[in-house]
Formats: C-alpha cells, structure tokens, sequence
C-alpha cells in the first residue's frame, strides 16, 4: 500500500467564511438555576447568537450561583452580541436561582432596550411529588 502524499491546500478552501449578519431584534434566554447562570441570546427564530455562563467567567464552587456571577455572563454575552447590532430584548427567565434579577438588570446596563420580561419557569399542575424537605 503506497501512502498518499498530504494535500495542504485543500483544506483550507473549503472553510466557509462567517457572515456577518445584522440583528436588530433578539431574545435573552436566562436560566438561572441553584447552581449556575447560563445566559443565551437568540434572534427571533431561535438561532444561537452568543452564549455566556457564570461558571464560564471565571466562577467555580459555590461562588457560581452568585448574583455578582450572574452580572458578570450577563456583561460578557453582551460585548459578544454588540458585533450584531442588537438594539432591542426580550427577556425569557427560567428557573429559580439567585441570578435571575442581576442578569436582567446587567443586560438592561450593558445599553440594550429590554421589551419585555417573561417568567417561564415550568410550574406542575400538581405533577410528580417532589423530593423530600431540606433540612439545613
């Protein structure tokens, strides 16, 4: 079996080149949990712009579920969307944990127009019975 010699300008041709598209409209996606604040921007339909956590920042441990933490992805997320365009928000928070409001308050700093705050926290309809009480 002879052995090919390697191409190495092939590859290079076919990397797409990224787009550079304009976004005016988006929605922040904040899914604050007990542990962890990751914070998604998408435009309209869905499509992923940037994305920034709290643990991602530079927290670790107990420090990640931090408000401070939460701001911190919040103003990161939002020099990366800067290069889009993006002038106006919609703010979809999800879950329980203690960066829900810093987050939207730093998008709201970072000089985006925030349209409106939804809460989409899945609540039962008296579902599966949770797990027993925490005793601290």
């Amino acid at each position: 079996m002879a052995n090919k010699p390697a191409a190495r300008g092939n590859n290079a041709s076919r990397v797409k080149k990224k787009v550079k598209r304009t976004v005016a409209d988006g929605v922040a996606h904040v899914h604050a949990s007990f542990n962890n604040t990751i914070i998604t921007i998408t435009d309209k339909q869905g499509n992923t712009l940037a994305w920034a956590t709290s643990g991602g920042s530079g927290f670790r441990g107990s420090r990640k579920s931090t408000p401070f933490a939460a701001q911190v992805a919040a103003d990161r997320v939002g020099e990366k969307v800067k290069e889009f365009g993006l002038k106006n928000l919609d703010v979809q928070v999800n879950g329980p944990g203690p960066g829900r409001e810093s987050a939207v308050r730093a998008l709201n700093n970072a000089g985006f127009k925030i349209t409106s705050i939804y809460d989409v926290t899945p609540i039962p309809h008296n579902g599966c019975r949770p797990p027993k009480k925490r005793r601290v």
